[in-house]
């Protein structure tokens, strides 16, 4: 089931112009992502980073080029996905098949050593809130004392009042930088559908759906409550570092923040 790295060049290059109706500033939001991966990993010769709900390997490319004596894992459940990155970003990341938050979801991580940072983008908004607390524990258990995980999504505001005027804000800058022009999420699918050199991917990709009741929609957990849920699951810090209407980067620190104030190794 196998792309050609042509086809895969195609599909994800148009996946990064879909995504940017979707996330408001969403190259800046890569950037302050590895800005704190930066400052969590420096003086370590060879961080290890887990990107949970890679897609074709968008963020995991960019910290693969930030960050090239990292070693890189990048997990998602989606075929076409997973395989548009593996052929297209081969070198970002070590590609994982496996559902995040399902039971034992980490057991094909294969990581061998804690983790220095768990990071994701516009990716975990489908779980609900059981499903992210026991996936927040679960990270919480690979992250090293004073490791983090770094959330790039949107998250409405605590205040429900105000939730229609960020997603306003955002909307406005994404039409002001050209984000609407693109093609939406469901016109990707629709043209990838009929590509034949996709398709037993696609096949595969609707069998998994089928399977696990799909990926869901949006849950609209709040930061309030994402920020309850790590606490709960035991992250000692939690605050976002970084908004633009409701996009929003979220950082969770566990307990041992020395690699906050410090270069780890000092």
């Amino acid at each position: 089931m196998g792309v050609s790295m042509a086809t895969a060049r195609t599909w994800v290059e148009r996946w990064e112009r879909q995504q940017e109706r979707y996330a408001v500033d969403r190259e800046e939001r890569f950037t302050v992502i590895a800005d704190v991966v930066e400052h969590i990993v420096v003086g370590r010769a060879d961080p290890l980073l887990l990107d949970l709900g890679c897609g074709p390997g968008s963020l995991a490319a960019r910290l693969a080029a930030r960050f090239p004596h990292a070693e890189i894992v990048a997990a998602d459940m989606d075929p076409v996905l997973l395989e548009l990155g593996r052929t297209h970003h081969a070198d970002a990341a070590r590609y994982v098949d496996t559902v995040v938050g399902a039971d034992g979801w980490t057991d094909a991580l294969q990581l061998g050593r804690p983790l220095d940072a768990a990071v994701s983008t516009t990716a975990l908004h489908y779980l609900t809130e059981p499903v992210l607390l026991r996936t927040y524990r679960a990270l919480a258990s690979l992250l090293r004392p004073g490791g983090v995980l770094v959330n790039g999504d949107h998250f409405p505001p605590d205040a429900a009042a105000c939730s229609e005027l960020t997603a306003h804000v955002g909307r406005r800058r994404s039409e002001r930088t050209g984000g609407h022009a693109c093609e939406d999420w469901r016109s990707w699918w629709g043209a990838a559908a009929r590509d034949p050199e996709l398709s037993d991917l696609l096949g595969e990709r609707r069998r998994r759906h089928a399977l696990h009741g799909g990926s869901g929609g949006d849950e609209r957990v709040t930061v309030g409550r994402h920020t309850a849920l790590l606490r709960r699951a035991g992250f000692a810090h939690v605050a976002p570092v970084w908004q633009f209407g409701d996009s929003t980067v979220l950082v969770a620190v566990m307990g041992d923040t020395d690699g906050l104030s410090a270069p780890a190794g000092t």
